[in-house]
């Protein structure tokens, strides 16, 4: 498999968040305004102005307390089933190997938020049209295909984040997981045909909460096999169904300014 990666060393990361400022400062991205939920992960989760978030797991063992870190954002998969379900092409296959977006081809179906094994895509209606758009992480496409690194990549200063070949990560992945031994595993070798993100991990992958062997859901298909033959008919209703909900939420828009 060829194609550009990312390596992500989960025992070399300090959960410093510095990846998580510079993915909103390239893409500029809205701050969220959040609250003390008596957690160190801020936000909550991720969301359509949140690409990365570091997750922290307290794990306890014979008495003893530690952390683990962990990075959710896109996988960017070989076999990504957002790319499957994507009736308008929006998400498609980069020549370089990462899951790219069109946001100008996305009709805000929500196909790929729900057939994400990793429940990474994030929807947000606009407050004009209530049509959705999803975002995600792009692997800095507009970076990466200028021969610069990823933000979050040139950001991190623990060297946890490592950008360049697939093939040249997946060795440097297999060494680091042998000189750590114990329970490391490296992550993203083979799931779903290969992932653009790999993972050094210290324990197995479930310790940190990503799935051991994650599936494109049948359902990611099946909608093809029934929609297709149908064709232009299923455009006409859906072109009605976009022009109906403008409709709607601009009277609803004009109800509540009237309102006020």
């Amino acid at each position: 498999m060829t194609g550009k990666a990312i390596l992500y060393d989960a025992t070399k990361c300090t959960a410093c968040r510095a990846c998580q400022v510079a993915c909103k400062q390239w893409n500029e991205l809205t701050a969220e305004v959040t609250t003390n939920r008596g957690t160190y992960e801020n936000p909550p989760d991720l969301s359509w102005d949140t690409w990365i978030k570091m997750e922290f797991r307290e794990v306890g063992n014979n008495g003893n307390f530690s952390w683990l870190f962990t990075r959710r954002a896109c996988m960017h998969c070989t076999d990504a089933a957002c790319v499957t379900v994507c009736p308008t092409k929006a998400l498609y296959y980069h020549e370089m190997g990462f899951v790219a977006y069109d946001k100008d081809k996305c009709s805000g179906c929500g196909y790929c938020v729900e057939a994400c094994p990793f429940d990474v895509p994030r929807s947000s209606s606009g407050a004009i049209t209530g049509i959705r758009t999803i975002n995600k992480c792009t692997l800095c496409q507009d970076r990466v295909t200028n021969e610069l690194e990823p933000a979050c990549v040139k950001t991190c200063p623990t060297g946890a984040l490592m950008y360049g070949d697939r093939a040249a990560l997946l060795a440097e992945g297999k060494a680091r997981v042998a000189s750590l031994g114990g329970n490391a595993t490296l992550y993203g070798e083979n799931q779903l045909g290969g992932l653009h993100v790999l993972y050094v991990l210290d324990d197995a992958p479930a310790v940190y909460g990503l799935p051991v062997d994650p599936q494109v859901p049948v359902s990611a298909t099946a909608w093809q096999d029934i929609l297709q033959p149908v064709g232009w008919g299923v455009a006409g209703l859906a072109a009605m169904g976009l022009g109906l909900n403008y409709v709607i939420a601009k009277r609803k828009i004009k109800i509540e300014s009237e309102g006020k």
